[in-house]
């Protein structure tokens, strides 16, 4: 079984699902069409589809990004399993036709979502606080596709979460990181400016702990989903 993981960014890996792959025997792919101008791969052997994060807006007129949404889509008709984070959640929302825009602020660093009823029954999410600290990069926000379930909320960006069908999970949040990985993303935006809307200063460490347990479990499961 092979997974193809879109990434959008050099520093924008799969992290810890990397370790949840491995401990189920699963191959993964890279596939960065955002270097690449040939069309995108076929998803005939696909056992899943994972979408990561990256800088860029869904709402930009890039080729590559229509061609993933594309794939998204035959994903939804065949069945395919799908994750997608950050910039992932919000192509699987436009791929599922809800709008994409600017978040009245931008998230960045640790901050706390809740978790909704459907997630406590949910077959990802199940056992887990009814609020939990995450990691936070973004500066946009989805609406919620229609038929779609949301799982999990916050104050400055209100849908955080959400499942479609029984195997397509959009998370606006960063489960995957490790402090290894925060710390060359703050290394990064020093010259970028983004951390200058943070709240205050980030500690890669601080909640790191805790949100290992949480990833370890969710994308564990995730992968129970893979055909």
């Amino acid at each position: 079984m092979q997974v193809l993981a879109f990434r959008h960014a050099p520093l924008e890996g799969i992290g810890s699902i990397a370790d949840a792959l491995a401990r189920h025997n699963i191959a993964c792919r890279a596939v960065d069409l955002y270097l690449d101008s040939n069309a995108p791969p076929d998803l005939a052997d696909a056992g899943g589809l994972i979408f990561m994060g990256g800088p860029m807006s869904v709402n930009d007129d890039l080729p590559w990004l229509r061609w993933e949404i594309a794939a998204l889509q035959e994903a939804v008709r065949r069945g395919i399993p799908v994750l997608g984070i950050c910039l992932g959640s919000q192509l699987i929302a436009r791929a599922l036709g809800a709008r994409v825009y600017r978040n009245p602020v931008k998230e960045i660093g640790w901050g706390p979502v809740r978790l909704t009823e459907a997630a406590h029954a949910d077959a990802l999410f199940q056992g887990f606080g009814s609020e939990e600290m995450v990691f936070q990069w973004h500066g946009e926000t989805f609406d919620l596709p229609p038929g779609t379930e949301l799982l999990a909320y916050g104050d400055a960006c209100r849908n955080q979460a959400f499942r479609y069908g029984g195997n397509i999970y959009a998370l606006q949040f960063h489960l995957e990181v490790t402090p290894a990985i925060i710390a060359g993303w703050l290394e990064q935006d020093a010259a970028c400016g983004d951390l200058g809307e943070a709240a205050g200063p980030i500690d890669p460490h601080a909640h790191a702990a805790r949100l290992a347990e949480i990833a370890g479990a969710v994308f564990d499961r995730w992968c129970g989903l893979l055909r």
